[in-house]
């Protein structure tokens, strides 16, 4: 069977990986528009880096009243588990030397001020109650929480009340280090195939049922014959999947969303002091994905703090692509779509907006405000993030993700953004379980899943403690992620 994949970020290259290492029999081909695997929204710094599994992201379990969901984040935390589990497999196979080239270990905290504090202990009560964050800690002492998140708290005043908590066993992801060395792993052990610098133009269906992908690149124009197509291209989905002409296509449109950070580097001394990635609350009417944190970044070896993120409104699917190019991408069926976003979340387009023209002295105000003086500690840079295209369906703004796929089976996408990266093994299993069914047949495929996840059931993981303890134990023990002295006793 003959597979294309466009899109070499980290959801089309672990799509690759997961679908050879599963069936060898696949002839797979990657097609990407830049010059190398992750170097979209999946490059280090175009994104925060944050192993998310609903540790310290208060947007995971939202509050009605004095009534706290935590099932989202149940499901996220489930999902990291099940991309350990991968991560932890390459590792053992070989494919990946060193897992700190990819996977650094850091506390993950949220902070929050008095107004928010009541809301905090709320989550960590029922949180903790969980064998999922069984290990979480919760403080209103400033002194402890000094200890954990120092640059948080060191030029605070002592009578500003707040509340904290603290995960040990939290993680930094370089998510481009990893594409890039699972991307070599799929070409030299597996026969994956990739192109690079292949703009694709276009697809459709032939007469006889395959998928046609015209490509534009450095060598002229080319087509591809495919058939299974799968599209994992962030915001460039969205136009590829309208060119499809499948009949889904016209429930969705994409709204985008830019962002840009603080960035600092410092020394692996000063790394050592501030260990964390430490979340707080977004403000009225901003996005999920603005919630302020500040973070520790490991990149190359090298140390950085990271703040943000600033969100803007960028017409544009991916960087490195203009305006005419979401233009073309839009369809006239999309326009009712976008102005009931623009009526009905009329507070987000109007934060976006004046988010985008915010300088670096605001910049700097709000870093100072989350953690005081700190702008003062370091030399401080503005950075541009990735492009996030968030899901129009059927006229509503969704946040999350969605996979799609066609009633025959020849077709498959992934739409959205956050928890994105994290918990793209889980995701792509589950789509290539959607998409190929087909592979999943065979003994030694059964075989090969239960030996890259031992536990991919979601629902067990939640339920059974002592399943969770064993696989989380193991994985993080071949990532380099060290317990607690809580879960040593």
């Amino acid at each position: 069977m003959n597979v294309i994949i466009i899109g070499a970020g980290i959801m089309g290259t672990t799509f690759a990986t997961l679908a050879k290492e599963l069936a060898p029999e696949l002839d797979i081909t990657i097609l990407e528009r830049l010059d190398g695997p992750g170097a979209g929204n999946s490059w280090v710094f175009n994104n925060a880096g944050t192993g998310h599994e609903a540790n310290c992201e208060l947007n995971y379990t939202p509050v009605d009243e004095e009534v706290i969901s935590v099932e989202k984040a149940e499901k996220i935390h489930a999902q990291f588990n099940v991309a350990k589990q991968f991560w932890a497999y390459l590792i053992q196979k070989g494919a990946i030397k060193d897992p700190k080239s990819f996977i650094n270990q850091t506390k993950h905290c949220t902070i929050v001020s008095e107004p928010s504090i009541q809301e905090l202990k709320l989550r960590f009560n029922e949180m903790s109650s969980h064998h999922f964050f069984e290990q979480m800690r919760y403080s209103e002492d400033f002194d402890e929480i000094k200890s954990w998140i120092p640059y948080t708290m060191e030029e605070r005043p002592r009578h500003e009340k707040m509340a904290a908590t603290v995960i040990e066993t939290g993680t930094d992801v370089n998510f481009g280090a990893l594409t890039e060395q699972m991307a070599e792993h799929a070409v030299n052990d597996l026969g994956v195939k990739t192109e690079y610098g292949t703009h694709v133009k276009r697809v459709h269906r032939s007469p006889a049922g395959s998928w046609l992908v015209e490509t534009q690149g450095s060598g002229g124009d080319r087509q591809y014959k495919a058939d299974v197509l799968f599209v994992g291209a962030g915001g460039g989905a969205f136009p590829i999947l309208k060119k499809s002409h499948l009949p889904f296509a016209r429930r969705f449109t994409g709204f985008p969303v830019g962002g840009r950070f603080l960035q600092a580097p410092i020394s692996a001394e000063q790394a050592e002091h501030y260990r964390a990635k430490t979340y707080g609350k977004a403000k009225v009417g901003a996005p999920p994905m603005s919630v302020p944190h500040l973070d520790l970044r490991v990149a190359d070896g090298q140390y950085y703090l990271l703040f943000g993120p600033f969100a803007s409104f960028k017409p544009v699917l991916e960087r490195g692509r203009g305006f005419l190019d979401y233009l073309r991408a839009m369809r006239l069926h999309d326009i009712p779509g976008l102005l009931n976003v623009a009526l009905e979340h009329f507070p987000l387009v109007k934060y976006l907006v004046s988010e985008t023209f915010k300088g670096e002295k605001s910049m700097f105000e709000e870093l100072d405000s989350f953690a005081p003086g700190m702008s003062k500690k370091f030399n401080w840079k503005a950075v541009e993030a990735g492009q996030r295209v968030q899901i129009i369906r059927d006229g509503d703004l969704q946040m999350g993700t969605e996979i799609l796929v066609s009633n025959d089976k020849t077709y498959g996408t992934l739409l959205g953004a956050s928890p994105g990266a994290s918990v793209s093994p889980e995701v792509m299993l589950r789509c290539l379980e959607q998409l190929l069914p087909s592979i999943f047949n065979s003994d030694e495929a059964g075989k090969k899943k239960k030996e890259i996840f031992p536990e991919d059931n979601l629902e067990t993981l939640a339920k059974n403690p002592e399943r969770y303890r064993e696989i989380r134990d193991t994985v993080n023990e071949r990532l380099g992620i060290k317990q607690s002295a809580s879960q040593q006793d």
